[in-house]
């Protein structure tokens, strides 16, 4: 029955999100045995094409109800066309509500999806091709209950086509 219901959701995710103008990258990677390995950066490739637009850019996570944290600490990275860091930084998201436990974000059965936001209107100084990379900064090497991690770039509200 779960599975049924989370093959339906796939379905109506990817139909929605296929009349996504905004949208000019998105990509989720599917982490091996549900375990986020802290000294495994998670790199994610994207094409800018104007300058002259601003941007928002996005982390995704997939996590189970078993998650055993209230958060999580993520650092990004971000690298212009010559491999130089134009932006870092370790963001804190919370998971699940710190009193009830209830947890945040799009669920169905025991799987929740979020999405972070990292930079927002932001401005590349040049076209080409920019990397993104993310890191968990847990206090363990192996962080259980994360099914996948993404990432999204899109332009912001005034800058759609």
């Amino acid at each position: 029955m779960i599975k049924q219901a989370s093959i339906i959701l796939l379905f109506l995710i990817s139909g929605l999100t296929a009349c996504d103008s905004n949208r000019i990258y998105e990509e989720n990677i599917d982490l091996e045995n549900k375990t986020w390995i802290a000294d495994s950066s998670l790199t994610f490739q994207f094409q800018i094409k104007n300058q002259d637009k601003k941007y928002n850019l996005y982390y995704n996570l997939r996590n189970s109800v078993s998650y055993p944290f209230q958060n999580i600490y993520v650092n990004y990275t971000l690298e212009d066309t010559l491999g130089n860091k134009i932006a870092t930084e370790l963001v804190n998201k919370d998971l699940f509500h710190p009193k009830t436990g209830k947890p945040y974000g799009d669920g169905l059965g025991d799987i929740f999806d979020h999405q972070f936001p990292l930079l927002e209107d932001y401005e590349f100084e040049q076209a080409g091709t920019y990397r993104l990379k993310l890191e968990q900064f847990m206090r363990r090497d192996s962080l259980p209950e994360i099914l996948s991690v993404g990432v999204r770039v899109e332009y912001t509200t005034d800058e759609a086509e």
